[in-house]
């Protein structure tokens, strides 16, 4: 009888903690750390490609060029192509240039050194619709000055790449509580994911039974202003306020990149306008109001069980 065997290895990146998890036979250890180990690798480079932290990473390069197309990577290519288009759908509340309002937020730190990024270039009040995508030639034109955020797309989509590079059935890649799971878990189960609760981090809101789809969640208690706790980073482009009616919002996609992008925006539009986000976008979610009401979706039921918690 082949034995199996639970495999997780954990690292640092992307401003939070990267776990895997892969349930494959014990003889395939070191086929399996191989695999895991280049998924993490798939991380890092995301990082290197789109992070607004780092002053040498690719899209931080690219904002120092106004007015001309500049040719990218066909990474930062994708997640910017991305971004805009979700940009378009939600008109605006997703909003990929929205790292100048961050950076005013006290949003500019470095996850591991502390140190502030700080951008010297003028910074217009650009929008998404300033960034001009040729998917011909795969350059990027930025039409006035502007700081770019993909924070709500590169985990996702660094998630996503990480997935179709391992070449097992069974697995589960969590970074910092957006996951993705494939298969069942070591117990030959459907993978048990919990919705944080924003107040208590040991337990949940509620936990979902899943396979074959990615679980992302967006909330007001995942990062904070230090000097003004009220004040998170889910900004809404098209208003100075940071308020929102909501605790937390769950998107659950197929994509990860998909689900990062969507549980962002449905959680700036508020319950009633982000179930309808999520509904017309055809997956499932949860929504958590200030009073701990969840909203779900329509076909949240037949999506998956699920088990009450609060």
């Amino acid at each position: 009888m082949m034995s199996i065997k639970t495999y997780s290895r954990s690292v640092l990146c992307m401003g939070t903690t990267v776990s895997i998890q892969v349930i494959a036979p014990q003889s395939d250890e070191a086929n399996v750390l191989h695999h895991i180990s280049k998924a993490f690798t798939i991380f890092k480079t995301v990082e290197t490609t789109c992070s607004r932290f780092d002053a040498k990473s690719e899209v931080m390069k690219l904002i120092r060029h106004v007015k001309e197309p500049v040719s990218v990577s066909p990474l930062l290519f994708e997640a910017l192509h991305f971004a805009v288009l979700v940009a378009n759908e939600t008109n605006g509340i997703f909003d990929p240039t929205v790292g100048k309002q961050l950076e005013n937020r006290g949003f500019n730190e470095h996850y591991l050194y502390g140190k502030p990024v700080q951008v010297d270039e003028a910074v217009d009040s650009g929008s998404y619709k300033d960034i001009v995508l040729d998917t011909h030639k795969k350059t990027v034109c930025l039409q006035k000055p502007m700081i770019i955020d993909l924070g709500a797309v590169a985990k996702g989509l660094a998630i996503d790449l990480a997935a179709r590079s391992l070449p097992y059935q069974h697995f589960m890649i969590n970074a910092g509580g957006d996951i993705l799971v494939k298969g069942r878990n070591q117990h030959g189960e459907l993978w048990k994911v919990g919705i944080q609760h924003p107040g208590i981090q040991t337990q949940s809101l509620l936990t979902l039974r899943v396979t074959d789809t990615a679980v992302c969640t967006s909330g007001n208690y995942a990062r904070k202003n230090k000097t003004q706790p009220f004040m998170h980073h889910l900004v809404n482009p098209l208003s100075p306020s940071t308020g929102s009616s909501l605790l937390s919002c769950t998107a659950i996609s197929p994509s990860a990149m998909l689900a990062d992008a969507l549980s962002t925006s449905a959680f700036i539009l508020g319950a009633e306008k982000g179930i309808n986000l999520l509904n017309d976008a055809d997956i499932g979610g949860v929504l958590f109001d200030s009073s701990f009401t969840p909203f779900f979706t329509s076909d949240m039921e037949e999506l998956m069980n699920y088990d009450h918690t609060f």
